[in-house]
């Protein structure tokens, strides 16, 4: 009790002022006042991975720019050159971050939680948060070939035979290749490393430990050579195993600079310690003019978390039955087989939306990852990441993965009830207690509707996103909530409790209505029938959040004049190259509320859903990936993970709605089909793809006849119950409603009117 009274604010106030600081707690007031009053400032979590993040900046900003004669990972060559777009100045920042080239590239097996990430130099960082390996191309008459330092190469995703990374490097008379994978042996996980190295003259392919990854500084104390010379040990514990042994070996401390500048030196060293924790290595192999040297190198990853009920099983196994997607656009098609991968390697227990910077647990990325999952038919994987869904929930029913975010449990319902629907079966029974006391969580937390304010009814200010704004009434919790507590109604009824659904259908329904009854008089303050981030805010990017009502809730109808006017909005004054850019927090391009909007206006039959899908394929990564928000001039990585689990999610999304999605009572077959598809292929294929209604094989196929082109348009479906009614609206062709249990139909081209 005593820490109520205790004049903590006094005494802080005081010793800021006798030091010269300004007054932190006066500040703080100040800043709160930007925005609305709320029980959480900003989640601790977040401030936690902010201070983390920072941590790391500082130590950056202590270290790389008084050495930059080192060679750096391939953002810090890019962001600290002064002739490069991606340079920021660095005279006011205190800590030295990286945000023009936010991207790498995770592998490993199914199952297991560890992901080494390669960057877009090859820059090989096997374990989490860890230091990296990097390798180089040294000739004896003094040429190097260092990759971080090269303008272009060539890297690429291969998933013929598991997943692996590789990057093709060419300068002058050297080639160097890479490839990174993980494989397991003898039961355990291992990263390997296979590089090819060929020059025209007498050189040496260099193995170097790098004491820093994408991020910046991760330390290096102590570095030991084998006796065998077969074998690293790094800090002690850390194993590398290479494949020939070392011929030449260098070491190389903080005060002595970069190992790179020591390779010509005649003295080795087999071991070393680095108080500082800058130590790099060196491990030489010979290069015979005009041979190809080949090295590997093994790192067991020894911290693998595989669930001790899971194990790590083969690529083939893991994506046995998902849903195929066979279209002529090789570049689209890729990516769609790169982002299934994406999604078996971000789930091996709980999901995580990237394999670095956000390897942890969010909700709301969760319920947008398990959608993916449920939608390209990894059912079993879905519900066991579902299953973990009450080990976070409170003992007041709140889905809690920050505080202060309000839409966790409309997520949380939904997707639970997605789930059930897509499948056909009764909520497990282990998640009724949760769901109904997550409902009832969304019911006590509204405001009261008896005030007469813009927010009466609706869920308090909160976070929420982040990337919307300050702490606020945002209309996407709320939609979030009504979409809950309707799915927890459904949930109820497929229990058999019929009194909870009945409870829980009219709590959605007042809850809808006190959005209403907010919108109603928001567009008599902005003039016009739109969708804010809230009833406080005028017309911004944080919008974009709004349009959850439209997808993927569809809360309104397609035509909703006021989505599709927040739509046009956002496409006059938020994009940038073609992208959605969100000014707030991301100051990006960002791929998947790009998408976002082409779902809105593909429910809506409108074309330009088409232009925002080519735009984010043109941004994905040579490796089909996509950080969370992207640079506009460097097009690289700004903020967030480098390769994020949500966007690959939505990607598959996006596909698997061109191809059937759900409106109401009936099916909606190829909607988003491109003509150039059907110009260039014969037939085009997609499933089988789970639905509300069942699962479903669609095929479509080109007929030309002597004066037209016809399609010819198959479906099989194994439904839960009744057929379904099929509409099928090929862009460019007749639209046309199809009788239930009916299979096949053939259609043809819109007549000039």
């Amino acid at each position: 009790m005593w820490m109520k009274w205790f004049p903590w604010r006094y005494i802080v106030r005081h010793a800021a002022r006798r030091h010269g600081f300004i007054d932190p707690i006066a500040l703080l007031a100040s800043l709160h006042r930007f925005a609305q009053p709320s029980e959480v400032g900003e989640p601790i979590e977040l401030l936690r991975a902010g201070v983390v993040l920072h941590a790391r900046g500082l130590i950056n900003s202590r270290i790389i720019q008084h050495n930059l004669d080192w060679l750096w990972p391939y953002w810090v060559e890019r962001q600290f050159d002064p002739h490069d777009d991606a340079f920021i100045p660095r005279a006011f920042s205190i800590t030295h971050i990286n945000l023009t080239h936010r991207n790498w590239t995770a592998v490993g097996v199914p199952d297991c939680d560890e992901l080494p990430i390669v960057d877009p130099r090859g820059l090989l960082t096997p374990f989490w948060d860890g230091w990296s390996l990097d390798y180089w191309i040294v000739t004896d008459d003094h040429r190097q070939l260092l990759p971080s330092r090269l303008k272009t190469v060539s890297q690429h995703l291969e998933y013929d035979q598991g997943l692996a990374v590789r990057t093709d490097m060419v300068e002058e008379d050297m080639i160097l290749r890479s490839k990174v994978r993980v494989q397991m042996h003898s039961g355990n996980p291992h990263c390997l490393l296979k590089v090819r190295a060929e020059a025209g003259a007498s050189a040496w392919l260099v193995i170097s430990l790098r004491p820093y990854n994408p991020e910046g500084i991760s330390f290096v104390h102590d570095l030991a050579l084998s006796r065998d010379r077969r074998s690293w040990t790094v800090n002690g514990e850390q194993q590398l195993i290479f494949s020939d042994p070392v011929e030449r070996h260098h070491l190389s401390t903080y005060l002595a600079g970069d190992v790179l500048l020591h390779l010509h030196d005649r003295k080795e060293a087999e071991e070393g310690e680095c108080n500082v924790g800058m130590l790099t290595g060196a491990a030489l192999f010979r290069i015979q003019p005009g041979e190809q040297r080949e090295v590997s190198v093994s790192v067991p990853l020894a911290h693998c978390k595989a669930n001790s009920s899971i194990h790590a099983v083969s690529w083939e196994g893991s994506l046995k039955g998902h849903c195929e997607l066979r279209i002529p656009d090789q570049r689209l098609q890729f990516l769609y087989d790169a982002a299934l991968r994406t999604l078996v390697l971000h789930s091996p227990n709980e999901v995580y939306p990237g394999p670095y910077t956000y390897k942890r647990f969010w909700f709301r990325d969760a319920a947008f990852i398990i959608h993916g999952l449920l939608c390209c038919g990894m059912i079993d994987r879905a519900e066991r990441a579902l299953h973990l869904f009450s080990q976070r929930q409170t003992r007041a029913g709140y889905f809690l993965s920050q505080e202060g975010e309000w839409d966790s449990n409309g997520e949380a319902l939904w997707i639970f009830c997605r789930f059930c629907e897509m499948t056909g079966r009764p909520p497990h029974p282990d998640w009724l207690d949760s769901i109904r006391r997550g409902a009832r969580w969304i019911v006590r937390k509204r405001t009261e509707e008896k005030k007469e304010s813009l927010h009466a009814g609706l869920l308090p200010a909160g976070f929420s996103a982040e990337h919307l704004g300050p702490n606020d009434y945002y209309y996407w919790d709320d939609f979030w909530g009504v979409a809950g507590l309707a799915a927890a109604s459904r949930l109820m009824h497929r229990a058999g409790d019929n009194k909870a659904s009945a409870i829980f259908a009219e709590e959605a329904d007042a809850f809808m209505q006190a959005i209403e009854r907010s919108l109603r008089q928001v567009s008599l303050r902005l003039h016009q029938q739109v969708l804010p981030a809230s009833p406080y805010r005028r017309l911004d990017a944080g919008a974009i959040g709004s349009l959850v009502i439209g997808y993927p809730l569809q809360l309104c109808d397609p035509q909703d004049p006021r989505l599709l006017t927040t739509v046009d909005f956002l496409l006059n004054n938020c994009m940038v190259q073609g992208g959605f850019f969100q000014d707030m927090i991301h100051s990006g391009i960002n791929a998947y509320l790009t998408l976002h909007m082409a779902q809105v206006l593909l429910r809506a039959g409108d074309p330009r859903y088409l232009e925002l899908m080519e735009t984010v394929a043109g941004l994905a990564s040579p490796t089909g990936q996509w950080p969370e928000a992207i640079h506009p001039r460097t097009l690289g990585g700004c903020m967030g993970d480098g390769q994020h689990s949500w966007a690959a999610a939505e990607w598959i999304l996006m596909i698997r709605n061109c191809f059937v999605r759900e409106e109401g009572k009936s099916l909606i077959l190829g909607a988003g089909i491109a003509l150039p598809w059907l110009e260039n292929a014969d037939s085009l294929s997609f499933g089988p793809a789970p639905t509300s209604f069942g699962s479903i094989m669609v095929r479509i196929e080109s007929v030309q006849l002597k004066k037209s082109k016809k399609v010819l348009l198959n479906w099989q479906g194994e439904w839960h119950a009744d057929p379904p009614q099929v509409e099928v609206r090929l862009p460019g062709f007749v639209a046309r409603s199809v009788g239930a249990g009916q299979q096949s139909i053939e259609i043809e081209k819109e007549q000039p009117s």
